[in-house]
């Protein structure tokens, strides 16, 4: 009979490409990994794994049988759904991770009317960079994550994982309002009022002439390996040009002061510039969208505990974001 937490192991092997990236994600020390999927292979009755130096590649037998595991994970997701449901009353600790706006914005709403719905369960909070969001839910660092995309970086398909449709998100160029701050790279016809955060305006129908005129502009992006920077460069780059990059900041409220301080232009998304209108940023929203969806292991959506949270966050979403939730 094979054993489930070493096919969990095998999973995250082909997941992580090392034995000692499993052992870190699962609190295992190597020897341990490599000796557990030893056994594994004993109980297979085959070769599961090669060795090639440092890294480890599944071999044909070991690839078919991380899609069975695939498909058993999600089943014992199942099971432990039906189970909860059945022994009613939600109680327990529930691991969140969302990412900054999310946090500031969405989160504390859900979390008032969670704790009115089901006091005896206990969420706990940790900020995670969508990107990490998919090791920590299969290494069950997570149990139910906030993750987003956009319309330059679309989400890849996560085995294990399956994600449900929040809310979408309008995103802007911020650029200093006073135009001398940042020279533009061909003559600037004025820009419109900047729109007010709250009550966003019509989209910019050509978005790649907006970024272009900023296109000798130092720019202020996200840190590298962040979702956030790749859209950045990516928008820039379907624009014609690669931006120049002055500073890189996680923060949107401190991109924005950057931004009012005249240190360059950036793209952020709605959330990110909610608040009182700033004077000395003018912002040009773009038809481009950042798109919200609530993630976990696959198997697990019917469990009341993410459903009821993922019924909290929808009741939470501002109405002005609510109108936008066309995420498939």
């Amino acid at each position: 009979m094979l054993d489930v937490r070493r096919l969990r192991l095998l999973r995250e092997l082909a997941r992580r490409g090392t034995i000692a990236a499993v052992g870190e994600a699962l609190a295992f020390s190597p020897s341990a990994v490599s000796q557990q999927l030893t056994v594994l292979e004993r109980e297979a009755g085959l070769p599961l794994l090669e060795r090639t130096g440092r890294r480890v590649r599944l071999t044909p037998a070991g690839q078919n049988l991380v899609r069975h595991a695939e498909a058993v994970l999600e089943r014992l997701e199942q099971a432990e759904a039906d189970l909860a449901e059945a022994r009613g009353g939600l109680s327990g600790a529930l691991r969140i991770g969302a990412f900054p706006t999310a946090t500031r914005a969405i989160v504390p709403a859900a979390l008032i009317t969670l704790a009115r719905r089901h006091p005896g369960l206990e969420p706990m909070v940790s900020e995670t960079d969508p990107a990490a969001v998919a090791h920590a839910l299969r290494a069950g660092d997570l149990d139910v994550a906030l993750v987003h995309e956009y319309d330059f970086v679309p989400a890849e398909p996560e085995p294990g994982l399956a994600t449900e449709p929040l809310y979408g998100e309008a995103m802007y160029l911020a650029a200093p309002a006073a135009p001398a701050a940042v020279p533009p790279a061909e003559p600037d016809p004025g820009p419109a009022a900047a729109p007010d955060p709250g009550r966003p305006g019509e989209p910019d129908p050509d978005q790649g002439a907006a970024l272009r005129t900023h296109a000798r502009a130092p720019w202020i992006t996200a840190t590298p390996g962040t979702l956030c920077h790749a859209m950045t460069v990516r928008a820039c780059q379907a624009a014609g040009f690669t931006p120049r990059v002055r500073h890189r900041v996680d923060e949107f409220a401190t991109v924005l002061a950057l931004v009012a301080a005249g240190q360059g232009v950036a793209v952020v998304p709605q959330l990110g510039v909610t608040g009182p209108a700033d004077p000395a940023v003018h912002l040009t929203r773009l038809l481009m969208q950042r798109r919200t969806k609530l993630a976990f292991r696959s198997g697990a959506g019917a469990h009341p505990a993410v459903a009821a949270f993922g019924a909290a966050l929808r009741a939470a979403v501002p109405p002005d974001l609510a109108g936008s939730r066309a995420v498939q």
